[in-house]
């Protein structure tokens, strides 16, 4: 089951897990008040499978779908580069669709008071965060993901650093968030 929770201020090693002391946890009901979506696929599959699985669900959703890999791993130049750039603070104007096909990482988003919020993520953790919100992703201490990205409709990679709250999506997802809290 997925592990989430309030995280320190602490700018040190951001693969490290960043508790509060004590420890505030955060309840699945508690993401999906903002938006977020979980779902564990048991037993976890292979990328092939996800993509059956996967595309039977987003059809009985009316989306359509591309699937792209990626995998870090190790300490090179270059992967410490695209780290950085996926722990920038951003947004996307899409919803954003992860699937864990192998290893592990952690995916911080807002709450509604700006407070960062890390989801541990592992292999079979499948994750949905609504067009909108700030998040960033960082690897855990084992250095290594497989990630596969869904998408809905035409595959669009463009991330907007914070602050990006002009864009539509960001005052949507404001509102959202706003009737949520009623």
């Amino acid at each position: 089951m997925v592990e989430a929770w309030y995280m320190d201020e602490s700018q040190e090693d951001q693969r490290a897990p960043h508790r509060l002391r004590p420890n505030r946890a955060v309840s699945l009901e508690q993401l999906r008040r903002l938006g977020v979506a979980y779902r564990k696929l048991y037993p976890p599959l292979s990328q092939t499978h996800v993509r059956i699985t996967v595309i039977q669900r987003l059809v009985m959703c009316s989306y359509s779908c591309c699937f792209l890999s990626e995998k870090f791993q190790g300490k090179c130049n270059s992967l410490l580069r695209s780290i950085k750039t996926f722990y920038e603070e951003h947004l996307h104007l899409d919803d954003e669709i992860r699937y864990i096909l192998d290893g592990s990482g952690y995916f911080d988003v807002r709450d509604k008071d700006d407070k960062w919020i890390r989801i541990s993520m592992e292999k079979g953790d499948m994750i949905t965060l609504p067009a909108g919100i700030y998040h960033r992703f960082t690897l855990d201490e084992n250095n290594y993901v497989k990630a596969m990205r869904l998408f809905v409709g035409e595959p669009v990679w463009t991330a907007y650093n914070r602050p990006a709250d002009d864009f539509p999506a960001r005052k949507q997802y404001m509102k959202f968030l706003a009737e949520e809290a009623q």
